[in-house]
């Protein structure tokens, strides 16, 4: 393995195969899932397939437990990296799409996993036959990976701030939700630094317990202010069973969806590359050839699992690797225990409850804070590459291309063609695809950054 391009500039106190105390491992596993907003995808899938309550209730319960299969496949065997699974929200335009086209509503989710299933062994052949690292390292030098982390990183603040902060949720005001948010990213961003200003065993648990810490407080603050109900987790049951594709799911096999899925599921190994590349940076790892091959069998055999519980498609969080820069800890006894506590939420019906009730403004804040980390990684790998003109085009481009998808006027995006829409649906996708078609059209200077042999980011 050749040594990466540039050096951590953070403090890790734990890396990848390091150990951690079993305690630690389980409360910042439980911040990792606290980070992620694994039950948005399916409630929204829910919401537009007009499904019952139960019916809806089991697909978010799908969705925890494929998020947790996966992160434990991912970690504890194919890339062995901390990193964690969630579902990703790129094909949710063709999920919609293709159950609409099956006739709606519950059976309608049928057509989608019979086209999910074959994708995701196309995905796991890629990798397993060893293609899938020789078309990265030709896509994916140097100022592409730093450029598609810096993407990441910009393109999901506009998500946290509009989505979780400016939007109005509920009976609150923009005013207290903005409030909320501030308190949030107060809370993170004091714990981080009063952990990095006391070397001691507080000053060490401030910084692992920053996420918790900084979510508990504006949850607590939501409270006071009557913003936060407890009734939805009273009412939640404790022990509940995710329905099963092939069994409470009829498939249907429909060629059409399954082509289009195959076209989605490679703009999604686009995103989740991106996260790899984030990981690698806050790590300060670089990511071998063997490694991209096994995330991409990782990556098949996480979706073919979500596919046959009834879950969408799973993917690699960015969010993670910020929240690895934030506390320092990239150990992956962390991650397994995260994916231990996402697939035992699959079961536990009040826990995921109560990890949907916290109020959105509070995870914005803290998402925001998350996403700014992201955003530098990648600008720590781009100070390493000779940005001349040719360069900042490189890196520019890509910028202007995922803002023109987040900011795109929804009913135009609804008159484009459907892999337009479906494209359009990912800032992330759109950036990293941008940054790698900028790279090869735009003719290269003398002495531009190559990949080394074994390395990619």
């Amino acid at each position: 393995m050749t040594e990466p391009i540039s050096s951590y500039e953070g403090r890790l106190i734990a890396r990848p195969d390091d150990r951690v105390s079993l305690s630690q491992a389980l409360l910042l596993g439980l911040q990792h899932v606290m980070a992620m907003d694994v039950y948005v995808v399916p409630f929204i899938i829910a919401s537009a397939l007009a499904l019952s309550q139960a019916d809806a209730a089991s697909m978010i319960q799908s969705t925890f437990l494929a998020a947790g299969v996966g992160t434990l496949i991912q970690t504890a065997w194919c890339m062995r990296m901390p990193v964690a699974q969630g579902p990703s929200y790129i094909p949710l335009g063709a999920i919609l799409a293709v159950a609409f086209g099956a006739g709606g509503g519950f059976g309608g989710m049928g057509a989608v996993y019979g086209a999910l299933i074959p994708g995701a062994l196309i995905v796991i052949a890629l990798g397993a036959l060893g293609w899938f690292h020789r078309v990265i390292r030709w896509l994916v030098p140097p100022i592409v990976g730093g450029t598609i982390i810096l993407v990441v990183g910009l393109s999901l603040l506009p998500i946290a701030l509009s989505a979780n902060v400016f939007s109005v949720h509920g009976g609150m005001t923009v005013n207290q939700s903005i409030a909320l948010a501030s308190v949030s990213a107060a809370l993170l961003i004091a714990a981080m630094m009063l952990g990095l200003r006391f070397d001691n065993r507080l000053g060490r648990w401030m910084r692992l317990s920053s996420v918790i810490i900084a979510l508990a407080g504006g949850t607590a603050v939501a409270w006071a202010m009557g913003l936060f109900a407890w009734q939805p987790i009273a009412d939640a049951p404790w022990l509940t069973l995710p329905k099963l594709a092939g069994i409470d799911y009829p498939l249907q096999f429909s060629l059409p969806a399954v082509l289009t899925f195959v076209v989605i599921y490679l703009v999604v190994m686009a995103e989740t590359t991106g996260t790899w590349f984030a990981v690698s940076a806050v790590i300060n790892q670089p990511i071998t050839s063997r490694q991209l091959d096994r995330g991409a069998v990782g990556e098949g055999l996480s979706c073919s699992v979500a596919a046959l519980i009834g879950a969408t498609p799973v993917t690699g969080y960015s969010t993670n690797a910020g929240v690895i820069s934030i506390t320092g800890v990239a150990s992956r006894m962390v991650f397994i225990a995260a994916g231990l506590v996402l697939a035992c939420l699959g079961f536990l019906g009040k826990f995921s409850a109560l990890i949907a009730a916290i109020p959105s403004p509070v995870i914005g804040g803290m998402f925001a804070v998350v996403c700014v980390t992201i955003a530098m990684a990648g600008i720590r790998i781009l100070r390493h590459v000779r940005l001349d003109e040719r360069a900042m085009l490189v890196v520019g481009v890509p910028i202007i291309c995922s803002f023109f998808a987040t900011l795109a006027p929804k009913d135009w995006v609804q008159t484009l063609p459907d892999m337009l829409q479906y494209l359009l649906g990912s800032a992330v996708t759109v950036g990293a695809m941008a940054a790698m078609v900028m790279n090869l059209i735009l003719p290269r200077a003398q002495g531009d950054d190559a990949p080394a042999k074994d390395q990619v980011v």
